[in-house]
């Protein structure tokens, strides 16, 4: 099958999304898909206003149309609602070709926090953009909820993995170059350093040792001189990624707006146990009861509670999420671009082949 993926976000980028796209390409590529990713990097660019790091497509919808052109995709999926996704969304129903999306990151609460846009404008517009599609991938059970009371539809239950082979097991926190000798317990947080993180909520708690933040984003500059006590790592490689998180006593998510929260995860896989609020994401990725870490309303209740575990609990429930599992289910969701095609579909439990054609 050869598959046209269209995303804003795309390496360099650093973030949750990007991630899950390259795991997503590795493994439909190891399955003997053909897939083209159509990002950022190959058209004229400018920064997205208020988010350094992250480069949008500048009027791409000629080139893009080009490439799908010359391409003749068997299936395609707009991983994003960006300058790329609307793009390639135009394309698709000028020429009446199928295609599925996906709703990775709650871009309605960035926008109302960021600046100042209303919520139901925002899910107005993003219901739009995915109103045509032909299956709406969505990483929780609880998101597909709040989508699903919100208008939005032919919603598609999805799910993260997480690279055991990188994120690996450690019995006890490790020393690691890139903390050098802090007071501990160690509490970590890793992503964008933006409005939507809440990351005021981890740098006011309360607790002893030391605090760390992986990342950077909009917020940074600021945050570090209110913060001059906690220690700013800025972005790193992945291997070094995986030392840090297993040399944390435990990781902090503040959000209360993550889809799903690859970060928990990852942190999980090297026995490092988390402290979040119970919303969406956390109560995806620790469960109920939760496993592998402690959710809490109160911040400083969870953080209490998680850096007592045991840490193989939290290896033990980041096993339950493999990229192979994500990616069986991601490719049985797609469907034929053209009326009358044909895709070869495996049931991602079963592993039953059948053949897909459409009628769109």
């Amino acid at each position: 099958m050869k598959l046209a993926l269209v995303t804003d976000a795309w390496l360099p980028q650093v973030n949750g999304v990007v991630t899950t796209l390259v795991e997503l390409v590795r493994e439909m590529e190891a399955l003997g898909h053909q897939v083209t990713v159509i990002h950022p990097s190959l058209f004229k660019t400018r920064p997205c206003p208020g988010y350094d790091g992250i480069d949008l497509a500048v009027r791409p919808a000629k080139q893009l149309a080009e490439q799908l052109d010359a391409l003749a995709p068997d299936a395609i999926h707009l991983a994003t609602e960006g300058p790329l996704g609307w793009a390639a969304r135009r394309y698709c129903l000028r020429r009446r070709l199928a295609f599925t999306t996906a709703f990775h990151t709650r871009f309605p609460e960035i926008l109302k926090a960021a600046l100042k846009v209303p919520l139901w404008l925002g899910y107005a517009l993003f219901r739009h953009f995915h109103k045509p599609s032909a299956g709406v991938l969505v990483p929780t059970p609880s998101v597909l909820r709040m989508l699903d009371a919100r208008g939005f539809r032919h919603l598609r239950s999805w799910t993260h993995g997480v690279d055991m082979q990188l994120f690996t097991y450690q019995e006890s926190p490790q020393t690691c170059a890139a903390l050098g000798t802090l007071a501990r317990p160690v509490s970590l947080f890793v992503g964008r350093v933006s409005y939507e993180k809440n990351i005021d909520a981890f740098l006011k708690l309360d607790v002893p040792g030391t605090k760390v933040v992986c990342g950077v984003g909009p917020l940074e500059t600021t945050l570090r001189e209110r913060h001059p006590h906690v220690r700013w790592l800025g972005v790193l490689p992945r291997d070094e990624l995986a030392q840090v998180y297993a040399a944390a006593d435990v990781f902090v998510m503040p959000s209360q707006s993550e889809t799903f929260g690859l970060v928990m995860l990852e942190s999980m896989a090297c026995g490092t146990p988390v402290a979040a609020y119970p919303v969406e994401g956390p109560l995806e990725v620790l469960g109920t009861p939760a496993q592998g870490g402690a959710l809490n309303h109160d911040l400083t209740t969870a953080w209490y509670r998680a850096v007592t575990l045991p840490r193989h609990e939290a290896r033990a429930r980041a096993l339950d999420f493999t990229w192979a599992h994500a990616t069986q289910l991601f490719a049985s969701y797609l469907v034929p671009a053209r009326k009358g095609d044909v895709l070869q579909r495996t049931d991602p439990v079963t592993g039953f082949v059948t053949r897909l054609s459409s009628n769109l």
